[in-house]
């Protein structure tokens, strides 16, 4: 085998075992070698350099490395998979880059993986390889100009302008033509080049995200590059405003995420109605206008989950809830991690529940003796939101359960009453609720303690937070524990047994009694299917 270690660091081109052409690139070693042996077709091979900082890249490349290796054409590694690398971390999602033939190299690395590729974009030459078990996509594209430099050139932020050689594993063999190792290493998120974001609006949302998942700041040219690109995003597929939106929701910090869209003039143009919420006042124990406790909400839900799914240090108000519904963590994690139509989960909808749950405050803002109240703003504000929820083209099962969690994220201040009097809600009253609420009631009973905490600044009155925190658990035991007794029995009659007993022919008379059934059944007062038939004769209308 040629000793290609003179080479450390470039390109060579190969026909057998002799060397034909080196470059610093793989065109320039290509061009030599074309007119070396004109009437061949060389192997192209990176020959890294000894000695480079090596980086922890994804154990999948090094069983791609002999396929890779065995490319006529030179293939990179680039973007998102790089910059984690740098930054310490493994990338799950992988993309390549070559000059061309990329969906046919999908499917050779498919074939070899023995996992399914396709064709994602044939005029722009774009193949995926799906690893369902990992879950992890595979993506290669043709390079986006004439070369590797312009194609890098021509992304969206300079830490994602960088490349490797797909066979390289250090950082010796990094390909950096905007300066992204430097911003990365300040921690700093800069745009490749003016016109980044007129080529792609929806890059304006992804800088934000990238800002909070990586904890970095804007760059100030950037920043306002972002707020003058803002009005772009209303031309923008509401498919693709809908991915980055949900992405922000799902950061670590999804209040901070939605307070700079706002401040970027950003949501405005994707969520104009929570931005209308700005500036709208609340009267005590409200601290703070509608928009702001909002995202005080969304920061206190974060707070909830951390307490109920994990074991991270709590301040003294959340060291309640994790005490009160630690019996449900394996359901609540199970509930809010299902799978939902449309790619998403059940935590992304409580986010969304609780991003939208006052939307309908300004429509119903009335002043009464100097107390703004806002009555019938729950109902109002489930209207709005999937409203907004459609129009980003969201499953309709997804918008219908964001719906319930606004239409019923009251429910639990009324149950309270009960709670602070020193006897839990009634079951009749339980039932009701999760009648209304449906499977959103878990979400609600959350939502619940993350707006007490939101608008008292913290726990406030010791005897209403402690009430809360205990209608919560109330909630969550009969919908998890007890869900054939309190939230849906099995049915004692069925339509046919009420209409051949009481002599009754089909219709609306018949539903009302089995509700009715069904409600004294879960308040404990019919056992039997005699009892219920009893019932039913006096309910008769």
């Amino acid at each position: 085998m040629t000793n290609l270690t003179p080479y450390a660091g470039r390109w060579v081109a190969l026909i057998g075992e002799e060397v034909v052409g080196v470059g610093h690139t793989a065109d320039e070693a290509s061009h030599l070698a074309r007119r070396n042996r004109p009437r061949e077709r060389p192997l192209l091979r990176f020959v890294e350099a000894p000695g480079g900082e090596p980086l922890p890249l994804s154990p999948l490349l090094a069983r791609l490395r002999p396929l890779l290796d065995a490319q006529a054409e030179p293939v990179y590694l680039v973007g998102g998979a790089v910059r984690d690398a740098l930054l310490g971390r493994t990338s799950h999602d992988l993309d390549f880059v070559a000059p061309q033939q990329a969906i046919k190299l999908a499917y050779r690395v498919g074939d070899a993986l023995g996992e399914p590729a396709y064709a994602l974009d044939r005029a722009r030459d774009t193949g995926r390889v799906v690893l369902s078990a990992q879950q992890m996509t595979l993506d290669f594209a043709r390079f986006r100009g004439v070369d590797l430099e312009a194609d890098l050139r021509d992304r969206d932020f300079t830490v994602n302008a960088l490349a490797l050689p797909a066979t390289a594993q250090t950082l010796a063999s990094l390909i950096d033509p905007c300066g992204g190792l430097a911003d990365l290493r300040a921690r700093r998120l800069r745009l490749t080049h003016p016109a980044a974001l007129t080529h792609d609006p929806v890059r304006a949302l992804r800088a934000v995200r990238l800002a909070h998942s990586l904890g970095f700041t804007l760059e100030e040219a950037t920043a306002q590059a972002l707020a003058a690109a803002a009005p772009l995003l209303a031309q923008t597929s509401a498919e693709r405003v809908r991915d980055e939106l949900l992405k922000l929701l799902q950061t670590a910090a999804p209040h901070a995420a939605m307070q700079d869209l706002h401040a970027l003039g950003l949501l405005a143009v994707v969520l104009p109605e929570i931005a209308a919420l700005a500036g709208v006042a609340q009267s005590p124990p409200h601290h703070e206008p509608v928009l702001d406790h909002t995202f005080s909400v969304l920061r206190r839900l974060a707070q909830v989950e951390t307490a109920v799914l994990s074991a991270d240090p709590l301040e003294p108000p959340l060291t309640a809830v994790r005490a009160a519904l630690a019996p449900f963590a394996a359901d609540l994690r199970a509930h809010l991690a299902r799978p939902v139509a449309g790619g998403v989960d059940g935590r992304l909808l409580l986010r969304l529940g609780a991003l939208f749950h006052d939307v309908g405050k300004p429509a119903t803002q009335t002043v009464e003796d100097g107390r703004i109240r806002f009555i019938g703003h729950d109902r109002a504000g489930a209207g709005l939101a999937a409203g907004r929820l459609r129009a980003l083209a969201m499953s309709k099962e997804a918008v219908g359960h964001v719906r319930l969690i606004v239409a019923h994220h009251m429910r639990p201040l009324f149950l309270v009453e009960a709670q602070l009097h020193g006897s839990p809600p009634s079951r009749r009253a339980v039932y009701r609720f999760f009648r209304a609420a449906q499977a959103a009631g878990p979400d609600v009973a959350l939502l619940t303690l993350a707006d007490h905490l939101a608008t008292h600044a913290g726990a406030g009155p010791a005897a209403a937070w402690q009430a809360l925190v205990d209608l919560a658990a109330n909630l969550l035991q009969a919908y998890f524990v007890f869900p054939t007794e309190a939230v849906k029995p099995a049915p004692l009659l069925k339509g046919r047994d009420l209409m051949a007993a009481l002599d009754l022919p089909p219709g609306p008379e018949v539903g009302r009694l089995l509700r009715l059934i069904e409600e004294a059944q879960a308040a404990g007062e019919l056992r039997s299917r005699d009892e219920a038939l009893a019932f039913a004769r006096r309910s008769r209308q």
